[in-house]
C-alpha cells in the first residue's frame, strides 16, 4: 500500500479534504488497508511517563476524533495513537468548508472546531481497545459556561480506559480556548485536574499520565508560565505543539490566508524551536512530544535532538500516506547508527539550548 500511495494520491486529492478523510477512516474501520510490514528495533523503544512505547512515532489527535479505528491505525506501525479531541457533548464544529490543503507548501489549514460525537460515543469505542498505547485528547464544548467542568468531565470519563490523557487548551478554532494557557487560568485548571486525577487514581487503582497540549504562538513569558505551572501541578508531559495562527512569509497556496490553524512543513521550525525552549525551561524533567511539520526521518531526528522523547505525525500523512511511519522508523535507526548512538534516549535534547 505504501508503494501505491503516490499513484492514488492524485485521485484522493480530487476529493474535498474532509470527504477524503472520512473515506480513509471508513477503509481503516473495515480493514481495507493492509497492515504495515513488520519493523521493530530495540534502538527505538521508549519508556515515558510510566508507559512503554515500541517506537516513538505516534499519530496526533485529530485524525481519529471518535476513537473508531484504533486497532487498524496501530497496525499501520504507529508506536501509539492519540484519539480525539472529544468534548462532553457532541458538536458539529464550524461551517464547511473548513479544511484546506496547501500542497505547494506541504501544509494544511483547518478550522474544524472540535467536531466530534461526544464523550459517551467516544468511551464506548475506547473501552473496546485490546492492545497498544492509546491516548485520549479532551477539550471543551464551544458553548460551555465552565471550561474546567468540561475538562473534568472528560478526564473522569476516559480515565478507566485511556493509557494517557491530553488536555487540549491550544486549538485556535474554539473561541477563547487559548486564553486557558495564560496566567492564573492555567494554574486554576491544572490544580483542579491534578486534584481530580488523584481521586480517579484512588477510585480505579491506576495512575494515568496527564499531558498538556500547547500552542506554538506563545510569548517567552507565557512559555515560562506554562513550564512552571506544569512542573508545579502534576503534569506528566507536554505536547509541542498544536497548529499556528501565524502565516509565515513565502506561503504559495491560494488558500494561505484562510482562517484556522496552519500545520505541516511551515510549522516545523517554530514548533521545533519552542520544543527546545521547553526542554530548557523544564530542565529535561518532563517528557515532551514533538509534533509539527515532521515529514522525514531527518525531521524526526531533529525533534528528538531538540528535546522530544516521542513524536507525532498528521499533516504529512496527507501527502505521503501511512508508509511514512515505517520510513521514519527505519531512517531513525540509520541516523542513530551514523552518529554512533545505540539507543534513541542518547540523543534526546542534545541540541537543545542551555
Amino acid at each position: 500500500m505504501a508503494a501505491l500511495f503516490p499513484l492514488i494520491r492524485p485521485l484522493i486529492h480530487c476529493l474535498p479534504p474532509e470527504t477524503a478523510h472520512s473515506l480513509a477512516l471508513l477503509a481503516l474501520r473495515r480493514n481495507l488497508l493492509p497492515p504495515a510490514p513488520a519493523f521493530s528495533s530495540p534502538m527505538l523503544e521508549v519508556e515515558a511517563f510510566g508507559l512503554h512505547f515500541p517506537n516513538p512515532v505516534g499519530l496526533a489527535a485529530g485524525f481519529d476524533k471518535n476513537a473508531e479505528a484504533i486497532g487498524p491505525l496501530l497496525a499501520q506501525g504507529f508506536g501509539f495513537v492519540e484519539c480525539g479531541t472529544v468534548t462532553p457533548k457532541p458538536q458539529t464544529g464550524n461551517p464547511k468548508p473548513r479544511i484546506f490543503r496547501l500542497p505547494e507548501d506541504g501544509a494544511v489549514i483547518n478550522r474544524l472546531g472540535f467536531n466530534n460525537n461526544g464523550l459517551e460515543a467516544f468511551v464506548r469505542q475506547l473501552r473496546q481497545k485490546q492492545s497498544g498505547t492509546v491516548g485520549a485528547n479532551i477539550g471543551k464544548n464551544r458553548d460551555s459556561a465552565n471550561a474546567i467542568d468540561d475538562y473534568a468531565a472528560g478526564l473522569r470519563a476516559v480515565y478507566p480506559y485511556a493509557d494517557y490523557v491530553t488536555v487540549n487548551i491550544s486549538s485556535p478554532n474554539t473561541e477563547g480556548l487559548r486564553d486557558l494557557q495564560k496566567g492564573a487560568r492555567i494554574v486554576e485548571l491544572l490544580q483542579a485536574l491534578h486534584s481530580l486525577r488523584r481521586e480517579c487514581e484512588h477510585l480505579h487503582n491506576r495512575r494515568v499520565p496527564l499531558l498538556l497540549k500547547i500552542a506554538p504562538d506563545l510569548s517567552s513569558a507565557e512559555q515560562e508560565d506554562i513550564a512552571g505551572a506544569a512542573l508545579a501541578h502534576g503534569i506528566d508531559g507536554l505536547i509541542i505543539s498544536n497548529t499556528t495562527v501565524s502565516r509565515p512569509d513565502g506561503l504559495k497556496s491560494p488558500y494561505a490566508r484562510e482562517k484556522g490553524g496552519l500545520s505541516g512543513k511551515p510549522l516545523f521550525e517554530p514548533s521545533t524551536e519552542m520544543l527546545g525552549n521547553f526542554y530548557r525551561l523544564t530542565g529535561g524533567k518532563l517528557p515532551l512530544i514533538g509534533v509539527g511539520g515532521i515529514s522525514s526521518a531527518e525531521d524526526a531526528y531533529k525533534k528528538l535532538c531538540s528535546g522530544a522523547t516521542l513524536l507525532q505525525l498528521y499533516t504529512a500523512l496527507t501527502y505521503r500516506g501511512f508508509g511514512l511511519v515505517r520510513e521514519i522508523q527505519s531512517g531513525l535507526v540509520n541516523l542513530l547508527k551514523r552518529d554512533g548512538f545505540t539507543h534513541i534516549s542518547q540523543v534526546i535534547g542534545k541540541d537543545a539550548p542551555q
